[in-house]
């Protein structure tokens, strides 16, 4: 951590207005004139940082002059900033007194990946996941005027999260509920209306105006007068004014404008004194109203510009040259998503049915490899999890195989799309779940921990963890002909290969495999975090511990058949799994046990009731004594050793 410190010292020395801004109320004490300078700054900061601290890169840096805008015009933390898509808002927490950290960002008890109130007054709600600052934002502003606290309240979408339900449930709350909510679309390539160069710039200026507003103001008085319209309905006086702009303008409405939200823009994302100039002037319209901006994602950075795809979050790489650092080439093991895309490949090549579905992350999940070379059955669908699920439901009721991938953490949105579209119509989709267990440095929000539980009590469910590369193959084999709902959940990272002595043993669907013999102690693993009880058990076999190792593979249906012959021999038995204890692998065997009468003492070791912070995964593996070091320990405990 003090290197990390130290390092940011040599960073931030040569910066003019940044090495001074400890807080909103500096920046607000800078010259209007000077506000591109520190943007130039603040942009030169987080290329430089991330550089050697990866992170989100490209998300952040189209947002700096709107951060620095939105800052510079409201009363912060005082006025809330709600912000959607976390990674947006890097400015936002160096210009909110965390500077002198942020070279601890997404590290082990440094910084927090996204925004959190726990971490900072500044931060107004948390924003791991997509979609949801419109809601968060609205409640906020209404219950602030239902406490008589006056504030402006302000929800900053975008980065693709309009695509979300959620989202445009939150609009039309807002449309229909009286509050004061400032929405800002920050749009960098989804533009909602079309973008004619200076024509769009005259359309923020003439709307923002003096004389606009006089002249909508005086209409509006006239129409009143001649009984067109009632002063008692709010929403009649927005539908007025967006029809004011329809005409004046020759645009067709858009969406906010048919919801009779007050519609401006679209603006320059990256002006920051026009944006300082419209936020001034806006803030205080009464009634909800959207500000729509264009940005680049990468603004500034040209490697970014240019493939914002991997440079949203590029790892470390040289500023100068815009080389990103290659890996060490010491893990000759391919990605989980590696083997998943290229298993879907071949898999599609055999069965034109096929398809592929996901929700906005088709490099992150390798759904690319089947991309390229079946553009027509790949369909990214947006930041929309439930449509995912629903939408491959419906491909599955006309006869086509889904294979629908979805981050662990983001399934959970879709939860009642699996049960009611998919598990109660036993519709055969396979739930490719990736990023399972533990991720790393994206922390609480990103961790994909609950997963075994929430699927487990969902009839006609069949859910797998493959523990190897080969036994994800196998399990998508037998996923491409099954005739059921089934759930295949894998991590991040790199796969394990079958140790040179360990015989093969085929994958079927409700059968585990007996990994090592024993006689002192049973261990039952579930997936990927067999490889690491493996390691385990062997160091202690060489210490004379006979202990049993079995990889149960399927937590539903369970190798019932190897649970009798485990809760017959075995006094003493544990089970590891790399998710929550409620409701997973260890709840399903000491519920078996107890049904069938079998006495043994079960041990269950996984994560306990508790959000994981962020880290690295060795970090948080061992803090949660899950790695081999913590394994051991656990093991010998329940030996009574």
């Amino acid at each position: 951590m003090q290197a990390k410190l130290r390092e940011y010292a040599r960073v931030c020395m040569d910066y003019k207005y940044l090495n001074h801004i400890d807080s909103p109320a500096d920046l607000k004490q800078l010259d209007r004139s000077v506000l591109p300078e520190v943007c130039s700054e603040l942009r030169d900061f987080i290329i430089r940082e991330l550089s050697h601290n990866p992170g989100h890169l490209a998300s952040s840096l189209g947002t700096i002059e709107l951060t620095v805008a939105l800052h510079y015009v409201f009363n912060t933390p005082d006025d809330k900033l709600v912000w959607d898509v976390g990674h947006q808002a890097y400015a936002h927490k160096i210009l909110t007194g965390r500077r002198d950290r942020f070279s601890t960002n997404r590290q082990f008890r440094g910084l927090a990946p996204f925004p959190t109130p726990a971490e900072s007054e500044y931060d107004a709600f948390i924003a791991g996941h997509a979609s949801n600052s419109i809601s968060a934002a609205l409640g906020i502003e209404i219950g602030s005027e239902m406490r008589h606290e006056n504030r402006n309240v302000v929800a900053i979408i975008g980065d693709g999260a309009m695509t979300g339900g959620l989202a445009f449930e939150g609009i039309n709350n807002t449309s229909m509920d009286k509050n004061n909510l400032l929405i800002i679309l920050n749009d960098n390539n989804m533009a909602i209306d079309p973008i004619k160069g200076g024509f769009t710039q005259y359309l923020v200026d003439m709307t923002t105006s003096e004389s606009y507003n006089k002249l909508r103001w005086n209409l509006y008085k006239m129409a009143l007068k001649l009984h067109l319209i009632d002063a008692r309905r709010t929403d009649k006086m927005r539908r007025f004014n967006n029809n004011l702009k329809t005409i004046l303008t020759r645009q067709p409405a858009n969406i906010f404008q048919g919801l009779n939200l007050r519609y401006f823009g679209p603006a320059d994302g990256h002006n920051v004194d026009d944006l300082v100039r419209i936020l001034t002037e806006i803030k205080h319209h009464r009634g909800p109203k959207v500000l729509h901006i264009i940005t680049k994602k990468g603004k500034g950075y040209e490697p970014a510009e240019n493939d914002q795809t991997v440079w949203h979050a590029p790892g470390e790489f040289n500023v100068e040259s815009g080389i990103r650092n290659a890996s060490s080439g010491t893990d000759v093991n391919p990605l989980w998503q590696e083997v998943f895309g290229q298993t879907l490949l071949e898999l599609a090549r055999q069965d034109e049915t096929i398809v592929g579905i996901t929700p906005a992350m088709p490099s992150g999940c390798s759904m690319t490899i089947m991309q390229k070379e079946f553009p027509e059955r790949v369909f990214d669908v947006g930041i929309a999890e439930g449509h995912a699920v629903t939408f491959s439901a419906g491909l599955a009721k006309q006869g086509m195989k889904p294979f629908c991938n979805i981050y662990s953490s983001f399934m959970q949105r879709a939860y009642d799309n699996i049960i009611h579209d998919v598990a109660l119509q036993r519709l055969p989709v396979v739930l490719c779940i990736d990023r399972a267990g533990i991720v790393g440095n994206d922390g609480a929000t990103h961790h994909g921990l609950l997963d075994l539980a929430y699927l487990r009590p969902v009839p006609n469910m069949t859910i797998g963890a493959p523990r190897t590369a080969d036994d994800l193959r196998a399990m998508m084999h037998l996923a491409a002909s099954f005739d059921a709902p089934i759930a295949i959940r894998y991590p991040r990272g790199r796969t394990s290969q079958l140790s040179p002595d360990e015989p093969h043993i085929p994958v079927v669907v409700g059968q585990g495999a007996c990994l090592r013999q024993g006689t002192d102690l049973a261990v039952l693993t579930l997936g990927a975090i067999g490889n690491t009880a493996a390691d385990a058990i062997a160091q202690l076999y060489e210490q004379g511990y006979k202990i049993a190792h079995y990889d149960i593979r399927w937590l539903k249906p369970i190798d019932t058949k190897l649970l009798d012959e485990v809760g017959t021999h075995f006094k003493r038995v544990v089970t590891i799994e790399d998710g929550v204890i409620a409701g997973g692998l260890g709840s399903a065997v000491v519920e078996y046990f107890a049904d069938k009468g079998y006495t043994a003492s079960v041990t269950r070791l996984g994560i306990n009731d508790q959000f994981v912070e962020h880290g690295s995964t060795k970090e948080l593996y061992q803090l949660l004594h899950l790695d081999k070091q913590g394994l051991c320990e656990s093991l010998l405990q329940a030996l009574g050793r």
